[in-house]
């Protein structure tokens, strides 16, 4: 069986390259990831995942003076499952969203 969810996925890390002088951070146009190193997320058990992008896409990057980055995504994906439906309708059902990333 499967889920469909959405999510917010928020993200932080910090990249010492980014410092700058200041004391209020930098909001950055989402076109602009493109030029940042970003963890590969992705979503273990994903069947099919999209990112949101009505009528721009849903993405914030901020980066703040120490060089922390804060990167937040919309995403709607659709998990496997394992379900016991056998009490249906009155079952509870616990679903996992596991993430992993590779590069480092």
């Amino acid at each position: 069986q499967d889920y469909t969810a959405t999510i917010f996925l928020r993200q932080r890390w910090t990249d010492e390259r980014l410092c700058f002088d200041g004391n209020k951070s930098l909001s950055l146009d989402g076109r602009l990831v493109e030029m940042l190193w970003v963890p590969d997320t992705f979503i273990v058990d994903s069947k099919k995942s999209f990112l949101h992008d009505v009528t721009v896409e849903n993405r914030l990057i901020r980066i703040y003076p120490n060089g922390t980055v804060l990167y937040a995504i919309r995403i709607t994906t659709t998990v496997s499952c394992s379900m016991d439906l056998t009490k249906y309708p009155m079952d509870k059902q616990t679903c996992t969203l596991q993430l992993e990333s590779c590069k480092t």
